[in-house]
């Protein structure tokens, strides 16, 4: 951490991609919820639904067009089976696509899950300014997607460099 840096709270929404779950029962969107809440960051809006290509689309393009919505965190969706269908949902809406997001978490996942992390499609990039996460369902592939990629990368103290100290500059 930079000390010549000072924090910067975000403003985030979690949306959890599933058939089966309820927020009653949605581990890793109270995971991501905590986490957030525990880095400082504010909880901007919660979301849970099907997993639906057009209400994805619908709900997170509302967030995007908000400019009061610094990023947004969706898990659930991403691997491949015939419901999954977050990365066809939500990658049209990015304007670019952040590849090492991707590449790093599966490095990261290959440490816990060995080879079963090829079958994760979680990825990340930006669409209007905004910041987005898409990651597994798991409760564990959060935990590890936002401490130890996600939680310093939104930090504007993290050196050298961080997403978050890019915020002024993403409409330019």
């Amino acid at each position: 951490m930079a000390a010549d840096r000072d924090f910067v709270p975000l403003s985030l929404c979690v949306l959890t991609v599933s058939d089966s779950r309820t927020l009653a029962q949605d581990g890793s969107g109270d995971y991501l919820v905590a986490a957030v809440a525990g880095a400082g960051h504010r909880l901007h809006a919660r979301a849970l639904l099907p997993d639906d290509r057009y209400r994805l689309r619908a709900l997170v393009s509302q967030w995007i067009a908000d400019e009061g919505v610094d990023g947004i965190l969706v898990t659930g969706g991403t691997g491949f089976t015939g419901r999954d269908s977050t990365p066809e949902a939500l990658l049209p809406l990015l304007d670019k696509q952040m590849p090492g997001f991707g590449e790093l978490f599966r490095a990261l996942s290959f440490e816990e899950i060995g080879t079963s992390s090829l079958q994760s499609r979680a990825f990340a990039g930006l669409a209007n300014g905004t910041f987005l996460f898409a990651l597994p369902g798991s409760t564990s592939a959060c935990r590890t997607a936002w401490e130890r990629i996600i939680r310093t990368q939104l930090d504007a103290r993290t050196g050298p460099c961080n997403l978050a100290a890019l915020r002024p500059r993403l409409r330019e």
